[in-house]
């Protein structure tokens, strides 16, 4: 799976500097079991699945946008890693994958919900977390959405959930684009030619 090292740090491991908010650092190994557990999932090739591809419109803005804070970020990543736990939570996922693999996929999407849930939180208390929800990610509840209309509408194929499964991989790769903007936003701040005016 040529997508996989790159998609490897996708579930973004913030360092929210400005925040003073530190996600623990299990939150890594976590992004990348969840990574390899979600490609494991696959049952079927893709390609059988060609004739159920379809554009989800990834709202590609919320992660490109140059108006987005480092706390919307993570209210970002937090809705994204939210819709996908329940999406693979719902009755109809169960026939569709490995119990065991699905298990612990949910497990570590818990504990990184968790863990983003205390960074919001701590820093912006619930009214400053609420705040930072509004805007780009209703347009990751919309898409969702979308995401769970289409299962809908195959009937909860086989073809459908591996269409479906490819996406959300799709979709942390947007996340891990999120989270070099900040990351680097961060060293630059931080660099030593910063300092020497």
């Amino acid at each position: 799976m040529a997508l996989l090292p790159s998609l490897l740090t996708a579930l973004v491991v913030f360092r929210c500097g400005s925040l003073g908010c530190d996600l623990p650092p299990n939150h890594v190994l976590l992004s990348r079991e969840n990574l390899v557990l979600l490609s494991r999932m696959s049952r079927i090739s893709p390609f059988f699945c060609l004739k159920d591809r379809k554009d989800f419109r990834f709202p590609q803005a919320t992660v490109d946008s140059s108006q987005v804070w480092e706390v919307q970020a993570i209210s970002v990543l937090r809705e994204m890693l939210k819709q996908i736990f329940n999406l693979l939570l719902t009755e109809h996922s169960v026939p569709a994958w490995n119990t065991t693999l699905l298990d612990q996929l949910c497990l570590g999407l818990h504990q990184q919900l968790k863990n983003l849930d205390t960074c919001l939180m701590g820093e912006m208390g619930e009214e400053g977390s609420a705040l930072a929800m509004q805007g780009p990610t209703l347009a990751l509840k919309r898409y969702f959405q979308g995401i769970r209309l289409y299962l809908k509408e195959k009937q909860y194929s086989d073809c459908a959930w591996e269409v479906v499964r490819v996406e959300i991989m799709k979709s942390f790769s947007s996340a891990r684009l999120l989270h070099e903007k900040f990351r680097n936003k961060d060293e630059d701040v931080g660099s030593p030619s910063n300092y020497s005016h």
